[in-house]
Parts: structure tokens; C-alpha cells; sequence
């Protein structure tokens, strides 16, 4: 029964626009001093300390995109980081998840060593790499790389796993060559596993960036949030969250649009049932 209501792009959008519409305006309404008796604060202005007021945080974005414009080389620092951390580690990830996969033998004597290493909290390491790289882009993108790798690697380990032993057996008795296989066979499997990873390694590659801003540097949108819960200036904080999930949000569309082009081949949903 469920399976039988197909929502409505148009209308879809808009319920989606008018849920954050009523989460902003909720947001607002119980952080105004004065709108609203408080109920999990003592007094209404704590609420607006703990959670910031969305015209204050609107205000202070505008400032740092219009008014003072002081944002714009912070926000470059933290998207050069973020960017290099995404394509590095995914560039290592397909790359060793495709080997990996590709040798059983080094698969199982591997396998143990890289759970472990998969298992190890990353976050931890971000001192580490202070330490190594300095406080520069270079230690940022390496931690933004260890998040970001292990996500596509297993994604495309798995992916290449499950090719279909009746397809490859197929394709060896048409004569294909390793090279072949891997073009026409496993690449193809994996992309679909490939681009479902991307998608989750967007955030964290700004999660690296940010965390390692954080813990040490003298620019970048982590280091303005940094500042700003120094002083308790949480309007300033919340405004940083929004900017960088706004563009997190615009890599992850440019991830989606790279994969609409390239799994064209793909039937879209519902098509396969019509089939």
C-alpha cells in the first residue's frame, strides 16, 4: 500500500521548504525574550544564551558576507582543505579498495589490520598530525583523508566483492582480459557503491578540516567558531554551523549532479518494476 503513493517533486519541495520554515520559526519564537513563558529555562534568557536567535545569527552571516565581507578568505581556507581531503581520500580509497578486492591473498593477511585501523576513533589523531604537518592546511587534510578513506574503501571493496560470478564467468569465456574485466565489470559494479560513500564523505571531509581548525589554527571557519565559544558569542557559533552545512550541502549536490552524468546507464526508480 505505502509503496503505491509516489510523492510529487514540486509538492515535495515545498513541504520541505515549509519544514524548515516552522523549524526556524519555532527556533525563534522560543529563544525571543518576552514571545513565549519559559519551560525548560529558568528564565527566557537562557534559552536564547544556550541556542542562539536566528535573526541575530542571520545578521551576523550577512556581516560576514556583505557588510564586512571578512569570511571569505576563513571559508576558502576551510574549502581548499575539504576539497583536497575528499579527493585524496577518496582517490585512495577506490584505488585500494579495488585492489584489495583483487587480491585475495593480501585481502586476508590485510584484513584484521585494516579493521583495526577502520576501528581506531580518527578524531584522536588530529594533535597527532599537528605535531607532524604543523598547524598548516597539510595536517587538516590529512585528517580529513583517514575519515574520508576508510568510508569509499569498504564501500568499494564491498561493491567489487559482490560482482556476480555468473557475469565474470561469462565474461572470461568471451575472452575479456583483466583489464577488460575491470573496466566493464568491476568498475561499473562499484560505481553505484562508490558514489553512496561519496555522499557520507562529504560532511566528513569538512568534519576533518573543522575539527583540525579547531584544535589548532590561526584561520578557517573552525577557527572563527573557536573564537567565537571563547567569548560565548553563540549566535556567531550557530552561524558558522549553518555556513559550513550550507556548503556542505553544495558539495554533496555536486557530488549528486557527477552521478546522475555518470550512472546514466542505470534504469531510475521504478523503471526496472515497468521492465
Amino acid at each position: 500500500m505505502w509503496d503505491a503513493i509516489k510523492p510529487n517533486p514540486r509538492n515535495l519541495r515545498a513541504w520541505q521548504v515549509a519544514l524548515l520554515l516552522a523549524i526556524v520559526g519555532a527556533w525563534h519564537v522560543l529563544t525571543t525574550p518576552g514571545l513565549v513563558p519559559p519551560i525548560f529555562f529558568s528564565n527566557d534568557q537562557q534559552a536564547a544564551f544556550f541556542f542562539g536567535e536566528p535573526v541575530k545569527v542571520a545578521q551576523r552571516i550577512w556581516r560576514w558576507f556583505a557588510t564586512d565581507a571578512d569570511i571569505y578568505s576563513h571559508l576558502g581556507v576551510t574549502l581548499v582543505e575539504t576539497v583536497l581531503a575528499f579527493v585524496i581520500g577518496a582517490a585512495a580509497g577506490l584505488g585500494g579498495g579495488l585492489w584489495l578486492a583483487l587480491q585475495p591473498m593480501a585481502s586476508a593477511l590485510l584484513e584484521p589490520y585494516i579493521k583495526a585501523a577502520n576501528s581506531m576513533p580518527r578524531i584522536i589523531l588530529a594533535p597527532i598530525f599537528a605535531v607532524w604537518f604543523g598547524l598548516g592546511i597539510a595536517s587538516k587534510v590529512a585528517l580529513g583523508v583517514t575519515l574520508v578513506f576508510f568510508i569509499v574503501f569498504f564501500n568499494v571493496y564491498q561493491g567489487v566483492k559482490e560482482v556476480s560470478p555468473v557475469i565474470l564467468a561469462n565474461a572470461r569465456m568471451l575472452g575479456a582480459s583483466q583489464r577488460q574485466l575491470l573496466r566493464a565489470v568491476y568498475l561499473p559494479s562499484a560505481t553505484s557503491w562508490v558514489f553512496s560513500s561519496l555522499h557520507t564523505s562529504v560532511g566528513l571531509a569538512f568534519v576533518g578540516a573543522v575539527v583540525g581548525e579547531y584544535l589548532g589554527s590561526a584561520s578557517g571557519v573552525g577557527y572563527l567558531i573557536h573564537q567565537a565559544e571563547g567569548v560565548f558569542d553563540i549566535n556567531t557559533v550557530m552561524a558558522g554551523i549553518v555556513v559550513l552545512t550550507a556548503f556542505a550541502l553544495t558539495l554533496d549536490g555536486a557530488v549528486g549532479q557527477l552521478e546522475r552524468r555518470l550512472l546514466t546507464w542505470q534504469p531510475r526508480g521504478g523503471e526496472s518494476e515497468r521492465l
